[in-house]
């Protein structure tokens, strides 16, 4: 026995063998033997004996080989139920005359059997191990192979006995055809279901008893074959197995299969063939490759046909939606015409109510009627109202009069935003100042930030509410009239105002400063521009605005609204522009945006009024000719750069924030884009938003549309900080004069830098500056810098920082390192884990309805990759293929080497396919969950769409192995098997994409499922060995692989299963566990990804 283990096997045999009864009969067993009823009627007791083996040895069986009989009775059945034909037991006793009872072993005899080949000596000695009727002294003829003796007429023996050998030395002869007399014993067992044991025949020519193997004894030339001598695994008894192409319903009787049947190896019936499969005479198996083929080619149009037309059914999606939106226009046009009509009539009689109340209070009352039109006086139009919207002409008197009134009483707000549009240079109502102690600070209050889009939502909310009334029939009253006109739903931004004092910036570990002593104030209405050299600290400016200088320290105070408040309180309100422009390129211009406002606008805001948001955002972007266009990535090239970049801004402008930072909006950007561009930003400044943009070398016409400067040295020292048309005045006074045809920023920045050396007629330098303007508006200037005022030479503000940390060892510098990466983690973590207190004042979409924004955001971006899916589906469709013609299913390792191909070659696909879903959008991940985004709903949407790939996946890769390799197991348990072992490896995917960056993901996924799969399949493991491999994955899914096609095998191949279980050391009682391990891993290393991912961020 190669592959088993039959000391544990050795109790099923013992259990045949206790179970035959004892010579105890009522009549004589030779005159039993001569008649046909008496030969039935010993055959039927024999049978009854060999049944009653369940019952008696039942917890044996299960104690000592539970790991491989599941079902006691069902393995009984399979393998000793000779209830069909029993033919075999009347020969034996016709041949042996009555005597069967004196051949058989007992229990002490079979014991012995197994244990020598348990101590392997029967492969050494090719005999069974010395005892009692065989050995040195003593070696009578039913010791050789195949044949057994009696232990004697007329003499009971115990076949319970497992202690002591019988006597079993007389009347030696042949076994008898259906049972198996081993080499060393002289008694008889029989064989088990699927096998075949005839008596041997001599062939002359190589001395050999066949089928079997054994040959005849030297110098006895009167001697025979005799019967089967082993029954063990495949390996080393295949000779009694029932051949391939054949089956044998009893241990004697073995039949061809016939033409449209096939036969397996150890069958006991012929099986029908499947239609369409090729089933000649003899066949040891269906063909089923036809099936296959069909499928292959099936899944292959299909693949085809998403591979081509993905990109037509988005493209005749977006052209349904804007036809939606064009009848959605045509309905709100003539809603609005009809509305003018009404609101004319409406304003006649208000006029006329209005008449009517003074009136009559008049008549009743003096003093009300001096008091109460003061009080009902409507002093110019309201914001918002029906008053501030022109009218349209009307043929009457009264209309004419009610327009001409209207006219004059146009709102300045809209005189602002028409003079801006006409000349984008002016600055009419961007008069703030700020910066300077010694100009004036006036701040326009909120009440008069109403603008065209608020007024446009009104309007949309003013129809509705005026169809609304005509529906109940509402008659129109004073009373009516009056809530009519003071009902205004204007829906402010709220004001942030930040202000700075002593702001400095240090890095952690290192003590060195990246921004010193900056003092200001950001105010709203107002655009403000930070300029400077390179290293002057603008995006760490701009990081410390938004709430974000993870890894340093920051000293001085920060107020929000006069406040001492986090940022990320307002997180919602505030909007932050990267430098790089982050935007889903398999997405369009719109879906970018309208995905971006229904996460972060007001929950309860109509749909409307979003719509309204998003196309005055595209409008005012000018991205109106590519909004139904893809961003585009590096592979597919989608709009131009310029207006990526205004798709970048557009992201945060539709969520109105109320304070916008923006890292250079415009880099990269032609005059004519940026112009468009800052013009937008002006408008939402005319809103009330706090616009604060870092910009490199604008043009003069930009420059001059900016309402403030934050001008900064290198060192992150501020040099100005106020107004753009006292900038030059403030240098001039410093005798820094800018030249003719020289664009004022870029001289000042040539100075910064020390390109351009201040006139030698002043004694300012350009390290001074930062100084001079701490001095000049009264703010405390350090010690360092004072002496840096005077004749001493200053460098920068961590000179001093670099020149202590260069003195350090080279151990101290590593210690600051990893000071620092810890420091850094440790905010990243206070972050996202501890949360503030939300002080923005808007409830936006919850986790469920953000997760159902994001998974119709992946389903589409899934389905514009349609033909990377289709790829990773053909390389599936090829390896099952390959391995399933290559690696045919072995019986005697019950296809464990095909399972291991398989269990590497899908986990190695499935992988590198599921890295996509994270490594691929990190950085849109990072700035979403800075804008506030659920992560939780971001994963979710991830991970329910890929689900789609863990159902497909399986069964493309199936649908060529299994139909290549036909195993004995079933379809569905394979399909179950491969649907665990994906959702395991995809979870393991996720952790890597989200811990490494691309290349290093990759070769992770390639290795561990290799190596993985090698310490499963170690043969003779260690203790720690042993234990590391039951933690693999892929131990798992080659047990259940195994297990499932085990299971189908029955009858003779019962020492086959349980030795080569044990080898292995799998259970098959563990098939639910392996999946449900499976399973468990995937739902482990999905909860370690969602928390990896949002713990790691890039430095």
């Amino acid at each position: 026995m190669s592959n088993a283990n039959p000391a544990l096997c050795v109790f099923m045999i013992i259990a045949v063998a206790w179970s035959i009864p004892k010579s105890v009969i009522c009549q004589d067993e030779s005159e039993l033997s001569n008649t046909p009823a008496g030969v039935n009627l010993f055959t039927s007791t024999i049978f009854n004996r060999f049944s009653n083996f369940t019952t008696v040895f039942r917890d044996e069986i299960k104690k000592h080989l539970k790991f491989c009989i599941k079902n006691v009775d069902a393995d009984w059945d399979s393998a000793f139920n000779f209830t069909s034909d029993t033919t075999f037991l009347s020969n034996c006793i016709r041949k042996t005359k009555g005597d069967i009872m004196q051949r058989l072993c007992t229990a002490a005899e079979i014991k012995l059997y197994f244990n020598s080949f348990y101590s392997g000596e029967s492969r050494s000695t090719n005999y069974l191990k010395l005892n009692k009727n065989c050995n040195l002294t003593s070696w009578v003829s039913g010791c050789e192979p195949g044949w057994a003796c009696s232990v004697g007429p007329n003499k009971k023996v115990d076949l319970k006995n497992v202690q002591d050998l019988p006597d079993r030395t007389t009347d030696c002869t042949t076994c008898c055809e259906g049972f198996f007399c081993p080499h060393g014993l002289t008694c008889m067992i029989p064989c088990p279901l699927g096998s075949y044991c005839p008596l041997a025949k001599l062939n002359k020519a190589t001395g050999i008893c066949e089928p079997y193997n054994y040959q005849l004894p030297p110098g006895q030339q009167n001697r025979s074959c005799g019967g089967a001598d082993i029954w063990a695994d495949i390996g080393s008894s295949s000779e009694i197995f029932c051949s391939a192409g054949s089956y044998c319903p009893s241990t004697i009787k073995k039949i061809p299969c016939s033409s449209g049947y096939y036969c397996r190896i150890g069958s006991t019936s012929q099986k029908r063939c499947f239609r369409m499969t090729t089933c000649d005479k003899n066949s040891a198996n269906q063909n089923i490759t036809a099936y296959g083929v069909l499928l292959f080619v099936g899944l292959c149009i299909i693949l085809i046909c998403v591979y081509n037309c993905s990109d037509q059914v988005l493209t005749t999606r977006e052209r349904k939606q804007a036809q939606s939106r064009e009848a959605a226009a045509r309905s709100a046009r003539e809603t609005a015409q009809a509305r003018e009509k009404w609101k004319s009539a409406k304003d006649v009689a208000k006029k006329h109510a209005i008449g009517l109340q003074a009136q009559l209070s008049r008549t009743f009352s003096r003093v009300k009627s001096s008091r109460q039109p003061d009080k009902m006086k409507i002093s110019g139009p309201l914001p918002g109202t029906d008053a501030a919207l022109p009218p349209m002409p009307l043929d009457t008197s009264s209309a004419s009069a009610a327009s001409e009134g209207k006219k004059k009483g146009k709102s300045n707000l809209a005189k602002m935003v028409h003079a801006l549009e006409e000349d984008p240079e002016s600055h009419e109502g961007f008069n703030l100042e700020i910066g300077d102690k010694n100009l004036k600070k006036n701040m326009p209050k909120a009440k008069q930030l109403h603008t065209h889009s608020q007024i446009f939502k009104y309007a949309y909310g003013q129809i509705e509410k005026e169809k609304a009334l005509q529906e109940q029939q509402m008659n129109l009253t004073f009373s009516g009239v009056v809530s009519m006109a003071n009902d205004i739903e204007v829906r402010p931004r709220p004001m942030i105002e930040v202000a700075f004092k002593d702001l400095t910036l240090t890095l952690k570990g290192k003590h060195k400063h990246l921004m010193r002593c900056v003092t200001g104030k950001i105010m709203p209405g107002r655009v403000s521009a930070v300029m400077g050299p390179s290293g002057a600290g603008k995006t760490t400016f701009l990081s410390a605005l938004a709430g974000k200088p993870t890894g340093c320290t920051m000293t001085g105070s920060i107020l929000i609204n006069g406040k001492v408040e986090s940022m990320h309180s307002y997180k919602k309100i505030i909007g932050f522009v990267p430098q790089d422009d982050i935007v889903h390129g398999n997405l369009t211009v719109q879906e970018n945006l309208w995905f971006s406002a229904r996460c972060r606008l007001s929950a309860g805001l109509p749909k409307q009024e979003k719509v309204l948001v998003v196309e005055r955002v595209i409008e005012s972007l000018g991205l109106q000719p590519v909004r139904d266009s893809l961003v585009g990535t590096v592979e597919k090239r989608g709009i131009s750069g310029g207006q990526r970049k205004r798709v970048n801004v557009g992201l945060e402008m539709v969520m109105e924030p109320s304070l916008l930072i923006l890292d250079e909006p415009t880099s990269g950007l032609d005059s004519s884009s940026s112009q468009l561009l800052l013009r937008a930003l002006r408008r939402e400044a005319l809103e009330g938003v706090n616009v604060c943009m870092v910009v490199h070398q604008p043009s003069y016409t930009l420059f001059r549309m900016f309402d403030d400067l934050i001008l900064l040295a290198k060192g992150g020292l501020t040099v100005y900080h106020g107004s753009v048309k006292k900038v030059e005045e403030y240098f001039a006074e410093l005798g820094i004069k800018v030249p003719d045809r020289v664009n004022p920023p870029d001289h000042f920045i040539d100075i910064l830098e020390g390109i351009v050396k201040p006139s030698s007629s002043t004694a300012v330098d350009q390290k001074q500056l930062p100084v001079r303007w701490m001095l000049h508006n009264g703010y405390p200037v350090p010690l360092d810098m004072q002496q840096a005022a005077g004749l001493t030479a200053f460098t920068n503000a961590g000179s001093s920082d670099v020149a202590h940390s260069e003195k350090q060892s080279f151990v101290g510098e590593i210690w600051q390192d990893v000071v620092s990466d810890v420091a850094l983690k440790k905010d990243y973590i206070q972050n996202n884990f501890f949360k503030s207190k939300d002080l923005s004042n808007r409830v936006t979409a919850g986790v469920l309805q953000q997760y159902k924004y994001f998974l119709g955001r992946v389903g589409k971006q899934r389905l514009r990759e349609a033909r990377i899916l289709a790829v990773d589906y053909l390389i599936l469709l090829l390896a099952g293929i390959c391995l399933g013609t290559l690696a045919k299913v072995s019986d005697a390792t019950f296809g464990a080497l095909g399972y291991n191909y398989t269990v590497i070659a899908v986990s190695l696909l499935c992988k590198i396919g599921a890295l996509r879903s994270f490594s691929l959008d990190k950085l849109h991940y990072w700035r979403e969950r800075a804008s506030g985004m659920s992560s939780l709903a971001y994963f979710l949407s991830k991970d329910t769409v890929d689900h789609l790939n863990t159902i497909i996946k399986p069964l493309v890769y199936l649908s060529m192995f299994y139909f290549f390799n036909n195993p004995r197991s079933s379809f569905p348990d394979n399909y179950f098997i491969l649907l665990c072992l994906v959702y395991c490896v995809t979870g393991i995917a996720y952790l890597f994409a989200i811990v490494f960056e691309p290349g290093p993901a990759q070769l992770w996924s390639v290795l561990l499922p290799v190596v993985l799969t090698l310490i499963a399949t170690q043969q003779n493991q260690s203790g720690f060995i042993k234990k590391l491999s039951d933690l693999c994955y892929t131990k798992w899914a080659l047990e259940a692989f195994v297990i499932a096609n085990t299971k189908r095998y029955s009858g003779v191949w019962l020492i086959t299963r349980c030795g080569s279980l044990m080898k292995s050391g799998y259970d098959l009682n563990n098939w639910a566990l392996c999946l449900s391990n499976l399973i468990i891993a995937g739902i482990i290393s999905r909860v370690l990804a969602f928390f990896l991912m949002v713990l790691f961020h890039k430095k």
